[in-house]
C-alpha cells in the first residue's frame, strides 16, 4: 500500500468533513478472520476521494445507496466517485487476524489456551480492523459495537455495556483521530476502581490474575495521583470518561495512548521480581500514557512531522509528574541514564534529525523518525524551554493550547502562538537552533590559571548557537560538592568555582541536552571521588561522559572498563547497576574490547557485589542478572536451579530460572532436553518466548539453523517469539559458529519485508543484525545493502544505525587496540 503523503493528507482534509463512524465487528468467526461493518457519515466538497481499507475480503460498499465495485481496491485504497455534500459510507468487510502486535492481534495464551484480541491502530493499522479516512486529521466521533463470545469482555474507548450476552455497544467518543481507535476483546481479568469521579479498570490475560492482583494498588496510586498532578497543572478535566488501563499480550510498544483505554505491553505486569527501577519506569509509562489524553488525545497533531511534540511533551510530563506527584522519586536519574542516553546515540548517527521535522515525510517514513531523540532528545529540550520561560509561562501556554484546540487537530506553531501570548519571547529564535537543528553541542570544563572556563562546541555538521542554561558542580576529595548555576549562551564563560577542586562536573543537574567531557585532572581523580558523590543525577552525567567519550574513541575503552568495576563495590543504585552492565553486553564486551578476558574479570566483580548486597534488595536482584549474563561458572548456575547455593534473599522465581538458564544454554552445558524440561515446569506464554531465545542461544549449528528459519522464513511466528529468537542469536562468545550467518544476513533480511508489516520489519532487521561481527567486511556489507532502494527503509534504517555502530567500534579499536 502507498504510504499518505502529507500533500495527499492536505488535500482530503480540505475535501472532507467526518461527521461520525459507527463500527460493527463480529469476534465469533473463528481463528483467522473477523467481520467488520463501518458506516460513515461525511460532508464532501469534492466528487473523489479515497477510503483506506485493507481486507482479507472487501464483501459490499455502498455509497449514498449505491454499491462501489468492490474489484477497484488497490492495494489497500478504494476510489470513491460521485460525492455529494452529504455522504453515507457503508463498508462490509472480513479483515484477519494479526499476530504482529499491529492491527486486531490475537493471541493464544499457552498457559490455558484461551484466547485475547486487541487492537493497534496507530500509524496505517487502523484500516487492518475498520474501513476509515486513516490520517490524524480527519477526527471524528466513534460508535463501537462487538459481537463476542459470551464468556469474553470488551473495553474500548468509550463505555461498554453488554446488551446481551456476547452483544457490547460503547458509547459514543469525543472525536477522535483514526490511529486511537481500540477495542480490547477476551476473557481478561479485570479490576476496578474509582478516583474524583473518573471510573478506573486494570485489566490482563488470566494466567497473570495473581501477578495483577499483587500490582493492581501500585498502577491504581500512580494513577490516581497523576490525574491530580495533571488536572491541577493544566486546568482541564480528563474529557473521555472512563479510564481503563489494558495490559496486553504481544503488545510491540511500551503502551499505546488510545484515549479512555490505554494499552500497555504485559510484561509491565511483573509476574516474577522486579527492581526498584522496573517498577519505576512502570509508574512513568503511566504517567506518560496519561499526559497523552491531554496532549495527543485532546489536541492532535495535524501531521505525522509533529509527533514529537506529543512524545516528548508526555516524555517530560512522565519525569516531571512521577516525581512530584509520585512515590517513584528517582525518575530523573533513569532519564539521565537510560532515556537520555538512547537519544545521545541517536543523535550522533547518519540517521539524526531535527527534533520538529518539517512536513515533507510520508506516514511511513515519519515513523522511522519514532525514536530517541521525539522521545529523550524533545524531552530534555522541552525541559530546558520550561527554565528558560519559566514555569508559569511554560504551562500558561500549554493550558492556552489545550483550550483552544480541543479535540481538534494543531501544530507545534500554534502551540508557540500559546507561549508567546503568555509572555515568552524570541521562540522562533530558539526553536530554530535548539529543534529544528539537529545534532548535540559538546560541553567542557577547562582549568586555568585564573580559574574554570565553560565551553560549548557545535557539531560541524549542524552548526547551531543554542543557549544552555544548567549548574556546574566542583567536588573535592569526600565527594563533597558546590554548585554554581551558569548561562552558557556564548562559546566560552567563566565558571565561579575554585579551580583546585578534585572533580569538576559540567551539568552536573543534567538540566541540557549536550555531551559532556572532563577535564584530565578530573578524569584521574574520578575512580577514587566517584563513589563518594551521592548525588544520583550527578553520578548519571559522569557515566554517560565516559559511555560517550569511549564511543567516540577519545577515551580508552580498558579506561572505561575499570571505572566500572571499580564502582560496583560502592554503588548502590539498582539502576547504575542495570544500565552499566548493559553497556557492557551492548557496546564493551565483544565490541569495543575483546570479550575475554574482560568477562571474566566483570564476572568476578559481580561475583564479589552479590555477596555484599543487602538479601532481598533490588540491587541484589540487579547484581544478580548480570552475574548470571556473565558468569562461566556452570557449576554455580546448576546449583542455583536446584535450589542449592542462591544468596539469601534472592528468589529463584520463573524469569530469574529462565535468565539462568539462558547463560547455560550459551556456554553449551544444557540443551532441548533441559529446556523442554523447564517449559514444562513454566507452560505461560512467557516460558514460550523464554524457551526460544534457550533454544537460539545453543552453540550448535543445528540449533542457529533452526532460529535463523524463523527470523527469515516464518510469517506466522508471533513478534514476541520472534524477537527472542533474534536474542538469542549473536552472541562474541559464538562468532565460530554464527560465521556462517553474517553474510546470510545480508543476503536474506530484505525479504523479510514480504513476510511481515509494519513495527515487526524493523524491530526484526535490528536485533537480527550481526553487531559483534567489527570488521570492514561487514562495513561494506551494510553499507552495500543501505544504498540499495530496492531494499525497504525501515529495514535500511535498522541496518544503518547499526552500520554507523559498527562504524564507531572500528574507530575504538583503531585508536586503542581492541
Amino acid at each position: 500500500m502507498p504510504s499518505l503523503t502529507v500533500d495527499g493528507a492536505r488535500t482530503r482534509a480540505a475535501a472532507l468533513s467526518v461527521q461520525s463512524y459507527d463500527v460493527d465487528l463480529d469476534l465469533t468467526q473463528g481463528e483467522r478472520t473477523f467481520g467488520s461493518t463501518t458506516t460513515i457519515r461525511f460532508t464532501a466538497s469534492s466528487t473523489t476521494t479515497w477510503l483506506d481499507v485493507k481486507p482479507d475480503e472487501l464483501i459490499s460498499v455502498t455509497l449514498n445507496g449505491t454499491p462501489v465495485d468492490v474489484a477497484g481496491l488497490n492495494d489497500g485504497r478504494l476510489e470513491l466517485a460521485g460525492l455529494q455534500s452529504d455522504n453515507e459510507l457503508v463498508v462490509v468487510a472480513t479483515m484477519a487476524y494479526s499476530h504482529d502486535g499491529e492491527g486486531l492481534h490475537r493471541s493464544v495464551d499457552a498457559a490455558d489456551g484461551l484466547v485475547y484480541t486487541y487492537a493497534m491502530s496507530f500509524l496505517d493499522a487502523g484500516p487492518r480492523i475498520f474501513a476509515c479516512f486513516d490520517q490524524p486529521d480527519l477526527k471524528a466521533p466513534y460508535r463501537m459495537k462487538v459481537t463476542a463470545p459470551p464468556e469474553w469482555l470488551v473495553l474500548g474507548n468509550g463505555a461498554a455495556t453488554q446488551v446481551e450476552p456476547g452483544r457490547w455497544e460503547l458509547a459514543e467518543t469525543p472525536p477522535l483521530s483514526t490511529y486511537f481507535v481500540t477495542v480490547v476483546a477476551g476473557p481478561y481479568h479485570q479490576l476496578t476502581d474509582e478516583h474524583d469521579g473518573i471510573a478506573l479498570s486494570v485489566v490482563s490475560r488470566q494466567s497473570l490474575k495473581e501477578a495483577l492482583d499483587r500490582e493492581a494498588e501500585d498502577i491504581f496510586t500512580v494513577s490516581k495521583q497523576s490525574f491530580d498532578e495533571y488536572h491541577r497543572m493544566f486546568g482541564y478535566r480528563y474529557p473521555f470518561g472512563e479510564y481503563h488501563q489494558a495490559f496486553v499480550p504481544e503488545f510491540n510498544a511500551g503502551a499505546m495512548e488510545n484515549p479512555g483505554c490505554v494499552t500497555f505491553r504485559d510484561p509491565l505486569v511483573f509476574r516474577s521480581a522486579a527492581t526498584d527501577s522496573e517498577r519505576s519506569t512502570r509508574a512513568r509509562t503511566v504517567v506518560h500514557e496519561m499526559a497523552h489524553q491531554w496532549f495527543g488525545d485532546t489536541v492532535t497533531m495535524k501531521w505525522w512531522n509533529d509527533l514529537w511534540l506529543n512524545e516528548s511533551f508526555a516524555e517530560y510530563m512522565a519525569h516531571r509528574v512521577a516525581t512530584t506527584a509520585t512515590d517513584y522519586t528517582d525518575s530523573w536519574i533513569d532519564f539521565a541514564y537510560v532515556r537520555k542516553w538512547w537519544g545521545l546515540q541517536a543523535d550522533q548517527r547518519s540517521s539524526t534529525h531535527p527534533v520538529a521535522a518539517d512536513p515533507v515525510k510520508d506516514a511511513r517514513a515519519s515513523l522511522e523518525d519514532f525514536d530517541g531523540i521525539s522521545y529523550a532528545k524533545g524531552a530534555a529540550v522541552l525541559k530546558q524551554l520550561a527554565a528558560y520561560l519559566g514555569d508559569d509561562v511554560f504551562l500558561a501556554g500549554v493550558r492556552a493550547h489545550i483550550v483552544s484546540n480541543e479535540f481538534g487537530n494543531a501544530t507545534f506553531a500554534d502551540l508557540v502562538a500559546k507561549w508567546t501570548e503568555a509572555g515568552a519571547v524570541d521562540l522562533d529564535s530558539w526553536a530554530s537552533n535548539w529543534l529544528r537543528t539537529p545534532g548535540v553541542d559538546t560541553i567542557s570544563a577547562v582549568r586555568t590559571d585564573g580559574g574554570i572556563k565553560l565551553r560549548r562546541v557545535a557539531p560541524a555538521e549542524y552548526p547551531a548557537v543554542r543557549p544552555h542554561k544548567l549548574t556546574v558542580g566542583g567536588y573535592d576529595e569526600a565527594g563533597r560538592g558546590t554548585t554554581v548555576d551558569v548561562l552558557l549562551d556564548a562559546d566560552e564563560v567563566d565558571v565561579p568555582l575554585d579551580p583546585s577542586v578534585a572533580v569538576v562536573i559540567p551539568d552536573a543537574g543534567d538540566d541540557t541536552w549536550a555531551k559532556i567531557r572532563l577535564d584530565a585532572d578530573s578524569l584521574a581523580k574520578l575512580p577514587s571521588v566517584l563513589p563518594k558523590i551521592e548525588d544520583g543525577v550527578t553520578r548519571a552525567v559522569v557515566w554517560n561522559s565516559i559511555r560517550d567519550a569511549v564511543n567516540d574513541a577519545e577515551l580508552d575503552p580498558k579506561l572505561g572498563f575499570d571505572v566500572l568495576v571499580g564502582m560496583l563495590p560502592h554503588e548502590t543504585s539498582d539502576i547504575a547497576v542495570q544500565t552499566m552492565v548493559g553497556w557492557s553486553i551492548t557496546h564493551l564486551l565483544g565490541v569495543f574490547l575483546p570479550y575475554e578476558p574482560y568477562r571474566g574479570q566483570l564476572a568476578s566483580a559481580l561475583s564479589d557485589r552479590l555477596r555484599t548486597a543487602p538479601g532481598g534488595s533490588s540491587l541484589q536482584l540487579a547484581v544478580a542478572r548480570g552475574y548470571v549474563r556473565f558468569t562461566d561458572e556452570a557449576d554455580v548456575l546448576r546449583g542455583w536451579l536446584n535450589g542449592d547455593g542462591v544468596p539469601d534473599g534472592l528468589a529463584m522465581d520463573a524469569d530469574l530460572r529462565w535468565l539462568v538458564l539462558l547463560q547455560l544454554a550459551r556456554l553449551g552445558v544444557v540443551g532441548d532436553a533441559e529446556i523442554d524440561a523447564e517449559l514444562e515446569r513454566d507452560t505461560s506464554s512467557e516460558g514460550l518466548v523464554h524457551a526460544t531465545r534457550c533454544r537460539a542461544a545453543l552453540p550448535t549449528a543445528e540449533a542457529k539453523e533452526r532460529a535463523w528459519t524463523v527470523i527469515m522464513t516464518d510469517a506466522d511466528v508471533a513478534n514476541y517469539e520472534l524477537y527472542a529468537a533474534c536474542e538469542g542469536f549473536w552472541h562474541p562468545a559464538q562468532a565460530e559458529v554464527t560465521a556462517p550467518y553474517v553474510d546470510r544476513y545480508f543476503a536474506e533480511i530484505a525479504g523479510t519485508d514480504k513476510l511481515r508489516s509494519g513495527w515487526v520489519v524493523s524491530t526484526n532487521a535490528k536485533l537480527s543484525f550481526p553487531r559483534y561481527a567489527v570488521s570492514p567486511q561487514t562495513v561494506g556489507r551494510a553499507s552495500d545493502l543501505v544504498a540499495d532502494d530496492s531494499v525497504a527503509a525501515p529495514i535500511r534504517r535498522a541496518v544503518g544505525d547499526n552500520l554507523d555502530d559498527l562504524k564507531r567500534a572500528l574507530a575504538v579499536r583503531s585508536a586503542f587496540g581492541g
